[in-house]
């Protein structure tokens, strides 16, 4: 029986350092990875793969307000994730397709525009935190939505209920959402369906577009999903033997950046927490990470594999958290 196997695309997968995010530059990146996902393939795996859209939606959120000051409706958090989940899984898609030619490898690649329900007493609502979209003088805020704005400790809040916060680094305010935590992901029995019938799965996109689901409705809300939080909940839920998160890193480190820098071969759970609590791990970076791992493994994952895409050929690649 083929092992099943949840790989999460980071960041660098789609757009790196110093580049300006064009089309052509997204497309080869995201081949380039594809090129290494082969080496699962060829070990006979089931895949599904997640994603992440911080520079695209952020991208999105631009064109929406380029277009709002031309009389286009801005359209809300949740459209824009669902916007640039199809996009980077075109892109995905385009880019398996190509490599998998190249390989002789005959899959079907199928994307799901996921919806991941949170839960609408989430504590993170009631602190957003997590900055998206473009930066804006107070002047231009003001423009933004008419009525009477509120500043309190750094944040303003429009008429609607909308949160800004001045950016540290003195560049202006930014929306910033909440970020809860992925509770159910819809139709991951199909998901699991497909990827065990040997079809490569692209789903969860940005952490999949948050939903909050009531009696008799489903609507979309203000805030982003971690990916990584949201690709091991997809891991849980379909039995995926294997989970790989993908960064810039072969392995994750202790000490990272100092003299005394450590590489981590295998860790347990009880481990990472150790690090995790000591701040080993610097937060918006390898620190969801861990945690993502940590939940894969606690709910019956076997283990977690952390690494960068070009060691995926080697079996015994990365940091491997286990229980």
């Amino acid at each position: 029986m083929r092992k099943l196997a949840v790989v999460a695309f980071g960041g660098n997968a789609l757009l790196r350092s110093g580049q300006k995010g064009t089309y052509q530059e997204q497309l080869q990146n995201v081949e380039d990875t594809c090129e290494s996902l082969c080496a699962l393939l060829k070990r006979n795996y089931n895949v599904v793969i997640g994603h992440g859209n911080g520079p695209q939606v952020g991208n999105v959120m631009l064109q929406h307000e380029a277009g709002r000051l031309v009389g286009v409706e801005s359209m809300p958090m949740d459209f824009c994730v669902a916007e640039t989940q199809g996009s980077i899984a075109y892109m995905i898609e385009m880019g398996l397709r190509n490599v998998m030619a190249r390989n002789d490898i005959q899959r079907d690649v199928v994307t799901l525009v996921t919806q991941v329900a949170v839960n609408k007493l989430d504590p993170m609502f009631e602190n957003p935190t997590k900055p998206v979209g473009p930066y804006y003088s107070k002047e231009r805020l003001m423009d933004v939505e008419n009525g009477e704005w509120k500043e309190e400790n750094g944040v303003m809040v429009s008429p609607s209920g909308v949160h800004y916060k001045a950016d540290p680094k003195g560049n202006g305010w930014r929306k910033v959402v909440a970020s809860p935590k992925p509770k159910r992901i819809n139709n991951i029995k199909i998901v699991k369906q497909l990827a065990t019938a040997g079809n490569i799965v692209v789903t969860v996109g940005g952490g999949g577009i948050p939903v909050v689901e009531e009696s008799d409705y489903v609507r979309g809300v203000e805030a982003v999903i971690d990916k990584d939080l949201a690709s091991a909940l997809c891991a849980i839920e379909i039995g995926a033997d294997e989970f790989y998160i993908l960064t810039d890193v072969p392995k994750v480190y202790i000490n990272f950046r100092k003299e005394n820098e450590q590489a981590l071969d295998t860790i347990t759970i009880a481990e990472a927490k150790k690090y995790l609590e000591e701040g080993q791990f610097a937060e918006g970076s390898m620190a969801p990470k861990v945690r993502a791992a940590i939940m894969f493994v606690e709910h019956g994952g076997k283990e977690c594999i952390i690494t960068e895409a070009g060691q995926l050929e080697n079996p015994n690649c990365g940091t491997r958290i286990v229980r």
